[in-house]
């Protein structure tokens, strides 16, 4: 079973996935589908690589749908893509141990497969995303990453549009610009050259970071040459501090918001964005999604922004 099913509740499409069931969860070393050799790699070596997902939620050929739409159950194909990105053939490695030259690879990637799959007239977004931690879900420890190839535009994204084009048409120029004209420095991480990372004054998780870029562009193909290779250096340092924030592996989501494709133009109102969302809150605890941040979207966030930044910012780290 894989098809899209409408929720007219919410205005929005959830896929409906049987596959992603069969995907290989927390393997052994030995048993790793993805490292030099395994099921994935049994002849082969590589550096870094991107390849379509075994267990897709989405397909560029996906299987028909059964049975018809009525006016209250609607479906549809699940066009798209899926796609694994694998940071490097180093199994025990991380983000924050790949070397700053290997992320510069990285970047060259995920630019390079934004582009490829956008050029699909049925991809509307191009989300880059990487779970790390059996904390927050993620099936395989070896470093990876996964991109979706959306044929519609995501219910929280198109939140951000709206929002963007509402701010945009009331104050004459971009949200996210006007933010970090007016970031003040007790939030701020880190900055570099092109790029800001801190933690937002409207944070939803403890340790949450952002990163924008200093330069208005709406999606990752607008980089130029200098800012990939600093936005690598900025992503490398926020992983850092985050492992050396309590001495540990830390887990957190890693998103990336671009622009639409194939639809209306957003560049002028939309912001490229990331978000790093940890779950952790302290040492050994937890913030886990309950009733009301996972029913309603309202989040309750137990560290006050700005001590969350000033305990990051003083984790000292070299690259």
């Amino acid at each position: 079973m894989m098809e899209l099913r409408y929720n007219p509740l919410t205005d929005e499409w959830v896929i409906v996935s049987a596959a992603t069931q069969k995907r290989p969860v927390q393997p052994a070393k030995t048993q790793c589908p993805i490292c030099p050799g395994g099921i994935e790699f049994p002849d082969t070596t590589y550096d870094l690589v991107a390849f379509e997902n075994r267990f897709p939620s989405l397909m560029k050929n996906p299987p028909k749908i059964e049975g018809k739409n009525n006016r209250i159950f609607r479906k549809r194909e699940s066009f798209g893509v899926c796609e694994v990105v694998v940071y490097t053939s180093q199994h025990d490695s991380s983000f924050p141990q790949m070397p700053l030259k290997q992320i510069e690879k990285l970047v060259d990637m995920w630019v390079d497969r934004t582009y490829e799959l956008s050029k699909y007239d049925f991809v509307k977004n191009v989300f880059i995303f990487e779970n790390r931690g059996k904390e927050v879900g993620a099936s395989l420890p070896h470093p990876h990453g996964q991109i979706y190839a959306f044929p519609f535009i995501p219910k929280r994204i198109e939140a951000k549009i709206n929002s963007m084009e509402k701010w945009y048409a009331e104050n004459g120029k971009c949200v996210v610009c006007d933010v970090i004209e007016n970031e003040t420095k007790e939030r701020i991480v880190r900055e570099t050259d092109y790029f800001i990372a801190f933690v937002p004054f409207y944070a939803r998780f403890p340790f949450e970071v952002h990163v924008y870029p200093k330069r208005h562009l709406s999606t990752m193909l607008e980089f130029s040459y200098e800012e990939r290779k600093d936005f690598a250096k900025i992503l490398k340092i926020i992983t850092m501090k985050y492992d050396k924030l309590f001495d540990q592996e830390f887990p957190y989501m890693m998103m990336f918001f671009q622009a639409p494709f194939n639809t209306k133009n957003y560049s002028e109102i939309f912001h490229f964005h990331v978000e790093f969302n940890p779950p952790k809150r302290d040492k050994d605890k937890i913030k886990w999604m309950a009733s009301v941040e996972t029913g309603t979207w309202a989040f309750i966030n137990p560290v006050i922004p700005e001590e969350a930044a000033r305990m990051l910012r003083e984790v000292e780290v070299e690259i």
